[in-house]
């Protein structure tokens, strides 16, 4: 059996790997960038593709490459700390099952765990999608076809395979009112201020949060409410605009901002469509289940609906059962997360100084006794079966 899956960002390499290891497919990866994505930000890594990693293998890399995050400070225009939220008391909300780690960094991983016989070829993408009741015909846009059994879209919210198959992404995407943005920079005396803290503006209506990181370099990740979901010609240009009125450290983050093409700028959207798969064409991660940059899940959820989706594939004879398999299994989880997720935004982001003081008295009872299990519902979701109860069930 051979896998064409166009996307090789987290879902992409997650299912590549469970495919040719578990499965003994042949595995080709498509990514129409020029090279692996450098540009990213600091995630925290939790729920259900915390127990995929872990059941793969990879979860000890992944916590070396991972940060200690001493806590959230959030910090006022003179660098003064106004709330804060502890790391230890988060992790223990979750069970202790929680790394900080660099988006970039949980790329390497997956991709270094590859095997050499699974092709990566960068710059390369579909061009013309033709399936048939037995596989799929991708054309690629260097004039190439290649025949395969099972045609995997994990290339994304703005997903190309998606686009073809399934329909206009304005049908495709729910736009939530933010735009998002990452980047990295040098600057010593930012690294030395920040410490082991992630520190984020106490801000409405635009918030920007900065991390040291272990070459010296500030990680930077901003967010900021917009009523026009498109992206902008120049990310720099944009970021000025928005975030020069902020004190603290942020007029030495504008400064180090890197040129639009070393910065990572998207809308913050949910995708949302009937069917995940149609024939012998399926979708994984953003492209199908994209539940946004703020809920802090994104990358948790990419790896464990692929792992699942890989178990369906090997419990399940016809390719088409498996692929209804993982749907059926996997939606309820997705739907739940989406809709905590649009419950935290607004917390996330305040609109209003009424809503910023909410939020400093909601940080304040997070660090009371018994509110521990609180916080992590509410970041988390509503507890769901675990990855194994998943795995388990037959399709």
């Amino acid at each position: 059996m051979r896998a064409v899956i166009c996307g090789a960002g987290i879902a992409g390499l997650t299912l590549a790997g469970r495919l040719y290891n578990m499965l003994g497919w042949e595995v080709v990866v498509l990514e129409k960038a020029p090279y692996p994505r450098t540009e990213g930000y600091m995630i925290d890594f939790f729920g259900p593709g915390y127990d995929a990693a872990e059941a793969m293998g990879v979860l000890p890399w992944l916590e070396e490459l991972g940060y200690p995050v001493s806590e959230a400070a959030f910090v006022d225009e003179g660098g003064q700390c106004r709330a804060r939220l502890g790391y230890g008391r988060f992790a223990r909300s979750l069970d202790g099952r929680l790394l900080s780690i660099m988006r970039p960094d949980l790329e390497l991983a997956l991709r270094e765990r590859l095997s050499f016989a699974v092709g990566l070829r960068y710059g390369v993408g579909p061009s013309r999608i033709d399936p048939s009741p037995y596989g799929v015909r991708v054309t690629l846009t260097d004039g190439t076809a290649l025949d395969a059994d099972l045609l995997v879209g994990a290339d994304g919210l703005h997903s190309t395979v998606r686009a073809m198959v399934f329909g206009e992404e304005q049908r495709c995407v729910r736009y939530l009112g933010y735009h998002a943005a990452a980047f990295t920079f040098d600057d010593p005396y930012a690294h030395a201020e920040l410490g082991d803290r992630f520190g984020l503006t106490d801000t409405a209506g635009r918030q920007m949060g900065l991390y040291g990181l272990r070459d010296g370099r500030v990680a930077a990740f901003a967010v900021h409410r917009s009523a026009d979901p498109r992206r902008p010609e120049d990310a720099r240009t944009a970021l000025y605009h928005e975030y020069s009125s902020l004190g603290w450290l942020v007029p030495r983050a504008l400064a180090g901002c890197p040129p639009h093409d070393r910065v990572y700028y998207d809308q913050v959207a949910q995708t949302d469509l009937p069917s995940w798969s149609r024939g012998r064409v399926v979708l994984v991660g953003d492209a199908c289940q994209a539940v946004s940059p703020l809920s802090g899940q994104g990358a948790s959820l990419a790896i464990a609906g692929a792992y699942v989706l890989a178990d369906q594939l090997a419990g399940t004879r016809r390719v088409e059962d498996a692929l209804r398999g993982y749907e059926r299994l996997w939606r309820p989880v997705i739907r739940n997360r989406q809709r905590a997720a649009r419950r935290t935004a607004r917390w996330y982001v305040p609109e209003t100084a009424r809503q910023l003081r909410l939020r400093r008295a909601a940080l304040r009872f997070a660090g009371l006794p018994g509110a521990t299990r609180l916080v992590g519902t509410s970041l988390a979701g509503r507890r769901r079966p675990s990855l194994r109860q998943l795995a388990a069930v037959p399709a």
